[in-house]
């Protein structure tokens, strides 16, 4: 468990310990983006109660991608809710068969969760309106083909900013890029999904893994700065060139070894 906060305007983390979940609330109902680990549900539930919400407010429920430690709390939310579950097109078999249509992880027990069913199919491009709160989605693949990234903008306190909450960078261990790649195309996905997020320019970055944006942290600093010790643009490009350094040596890495390979 992990104690919520106010981060700025409508945007709340309500997620456990490292695991980044974020309620963006309106007069119209609220907006959920992820639900961690499988038994998150109910104290997500209650993260919203401590903070003056109920959870049964929640209309529209949202992932950055489909693994077990973002989705596993969907079915707990949508049974006290009746949220409209969104996800990309690759998600859909995915989070529907509790994880084990999942090209990489399906076969590991410990990455299946409680099914949930899928009713709106995201791509990029599409808009989710609740409210008088507006966020795009762009689809960035690489660590999941199906993983998404959403952008937020909005006006706190007289000044607009803007949030992204950014998604598929990560290069887990046992992923392969080159030789038999875990599917077709990952490479390139990658290198798109990196453009497509050097592109953005957030004011306020929130991750589904908090230690990527250094929460403790900021949440600490916040109990004197306000909202401004959210605003970390910096810390966005830090973020994404480490990862984009963790990609390139990934792919370095197997280069010498398929090399190797053609040596023999």
């Amino acid at each position: 468990p992990a104690e919520p906060v106010a981060i700025a305007g409508p945007v709340h983390f309500v997620g456990t310990r490292g695991l980044g979940v974020y309620l963006i609330t309106t007069a119209e109902g609220h907006i959920l983006i992820n639900t961690a680990m499988q038994g998150s549900g109910p104290e997500i539930a209650a993260s919203i109660r401590k903070l003056g919400f109920k959870p049964e407010d929640v209309r529209i429920l949202l992932t950055n991608h489909g693994h077990v430690d973002h989705v596993a709390g969907h079915a707990h939310v949508v049974g006290l809710s009746h949220a409209t579950v969104y996800s990309s097109a690759a998600d859909v078999e995915v989070m529907q068969s509790g994880g084990t249509k999942d090209y990489f992880y399906g076969k590991v027990p410990a990455f299946r969760y409680d099914p949930v069913r899928v009713d709106k199919v995201l791509k990029s491009g599409d808009r989710i309106r609740l409210g008088g709160v507006e966020l795009l989605a762009l689809e960035t693949p690489g660590h999941s083909n199906a993983a998404v990234t959403f952008v937020m903008d909005t006006e706190v306190d007289g000044r607009k900013l803007r949030f992204v909450f950014p998604d598929g960078t990560g290069v887990n261990p046992g992923y392969r890029l080159l030789k038999d790649p875990n599917y077709p195309g990952i490479a390139d996905d990658y290198r798109r999904t990196f453009a497509t997020l050097g592109a953005l320019k957030p004011d306020i970055w929130l991750s589904s893994h908090t230690e990527y944006m250094d929460f403790d942290a900021k949440r600490a600093k916040a109990n004197t700065d306000g909202v401004s010790a959210w605003i970390d643009p910096e810390g966005y490009r830090a973020f994404l060139s480490a990862q984009r350094e963790a990609f390139d040596a990934r792919i370095a890495a197997e280069s010498k070894g398929v090399e190797g390979c053609r040596g023999n």
